[in-house]
């Protein structure tokens, strides 16, 4: 069988770590039979042959900068086949300026809400709040999260705006608070996939910090998507 092959691309914001939390993931990688090429920025993203080449992509960029034929190179591969998959700002919270990076994922980061303002001490840990990740339906069914019951975290809560070609395997809802704007609960999707061309997108908003992603669930899934996300082999 042809060795898969996967890239992870990691850079961007030094708060979420991306160093550390995609060293997590690598053995999982290679003792999965993938050989693994990691990239400290999204040039690559613009090598059409190397990307041709690839089978799945690890991203763990928060916010950056991503120029239009970085962008157009990724897309271009995902919707060959070439799978995407990334957690948490690394993915969703990635190239803001960039509308076709987010056309290409489906969802963006608008915000993390926090404690009550005078539980506030000007640290991460003021957007920090429990909250449930609820498996959906088709989440039950579906091969990244069946098995996975509903799980409680204490980290950041992502509010994501997004359209409807998603394929919502979790969501987190945001109550609605005194110091909140927000007049009803909000629910958003915390974990999806997309089917995008030829290839598969998964994205899992949990994973602030290495004890996040080191979460059960959280870390299931994660691996889960990778593979899931991998390019299929042609018959």
């Amino acid at each position: 069988m042809t060795q898969r092959r996967a890239l992870v691309v990691r850079g961007g914001w030094e708060g979420h770590q991306p160093v550390e939390a995609t060293d997590l993931f690598i053995p999982y990688l290679e003792g999965n039979g993938y050989t693994v090429r990691v990239e400290g920025s999204t040039e690559i993203y613009a090598d059409a042959a190397e990307m041709a080449d690839t089978d799945l992509v690890v991203q763990c960029v928060t916010m950056s900068q991503i120029t239009s034929d970085q962008v157009a190179g990724l897309s271009a591969a995902v919707a060959a086949g070439t799978g995407l998959t990334g957690w948490h700002g690394g993915i969703v919270d990635s190239f803001r300026a960039s509308s076709e990076y987010l056309h290409l994922v489906g969802g963006q980061f608008a915000t993390h809400p926090g404690k009550e303002p005078c539980e506030r001490h000007g640290g991460a840990e003021d957007n920090f709040l429990p909250h449930t990740v609820a498996i959906t339906d088709l989440g039950r069914e579906h091969p990244i999260t069946t098995g996975v019951e509903d799980f409680d975290l204490v980290t950041e809560q992502y509010w994501v705006l997004h359209d409807d070609l998603i394929d919502v395997l979790a969501t987190t809802t945001h109550p609605t608070r005194a110091w909140h704007p927000w007049q009803r609960p909000v629910t958003s999707p915390a974990i999806w996939t997309r089917v995008w061309g030829a290839g598969r997108i998964v994205v899992t908003t949990p994973g602030h910090s290495l004890d996040v992603l080191e979460h059960p669930s959280v870390r299931t899934v994660i691996e889960r998507g990778m593979v899931w996300a991998t390019r299929i082999a042609s018959a």
